[in-house]
């Protein structure tokens, strides 16, 4: 990506953000959010860590260590893009999640993906595009929930019949972006409420 493509980027990424003129902009203090030391050299991340765009893949600084861990992404804007988990191992370059042994994702064309595996192709049953194909659209939530055995995305609220098992290793929030896309991760204060037993994602220390 050259720089006035990056700068594109990031002023495409402010442009979806609402600033008040009233109200200073103070960020917000949460020690989970995107993490700069791992995302790829063409990934802008915004708003506190918590948005992305650009070319490439972005992870969060915190592992999903506790037993039941859940948070969400908004699509803030469509494009090529994929969320899910991924260990500090996976390719940050790569655009397209699942690419490697070591990330496992929902993509924007709804297949989940491992290890350049397309394991399941999803039904979406609430939105659907001029030609009657059903989509996931602009403002729509992608839940995640991970327990170790399991990992289940849920679409706004509704929870997605596939699911991937057999995860390894230490892993994190990921999230894939290319074309235009913008994607902003939800770690609290959640649009939907998380499955049963399932929370935010918290530091290791908190567990102890």
């Amino acid at each position: 990506m050259s720089s006035v493509s990056v700068f594109c980027c990031f002023r495409s990424c402010l442009d979806n953000f609402s600033f008040s003129p009233t109200v200073p902009l103070v960020p917000k203090e949460n020690p989970i959010q995107l993490d700069t030391a791992f995302m790829g050299y063409e990934v802008v991340i915004v708003k506190g860590g918590q948005r992305v765009c650009g070319t490439g893949a972005a992870l969060g600084n915190a592992p999903l260590v506790q037993s039941k861990s859940y948070f969400e992404v908004k699509i803030q804007q469509s494009g090529s893009w994929s969320i899910g988990i991924a260990t500090r191992q996976t390719d940050l370059s790569l655009s397209l999640g699942g690419m490697d042994e070591f990330s496992w994702v929902l993509g924007h064309d709804h297949i989940i993906r491992h290890n350049k595996q397309e394991l399941h192709k999803i039904n979406i049953c609430n939105n659907s595009d001029n030609n009657g194909m059903q989509t996931i659209q602009e403002g729509d939530i992608i839940g995640v929930a991970f327990d170790h055995i399991q990992l289940k995305f849920f679409l706004n609220g509704k929870e997605i019949e596939q699911s991937i098992s057999n995860v390894k290793g230490t892993v994190y929030p990921a999230l894939y972006v290319d074309d235009g896309a913008i994607l902003d991760i939800i770690l609290d204060n959640f649009k939907h409420s998380p499955p049963s037993g399932f929370d935010k994602i918290m530091l290791e220390q908190s567990l102890l």
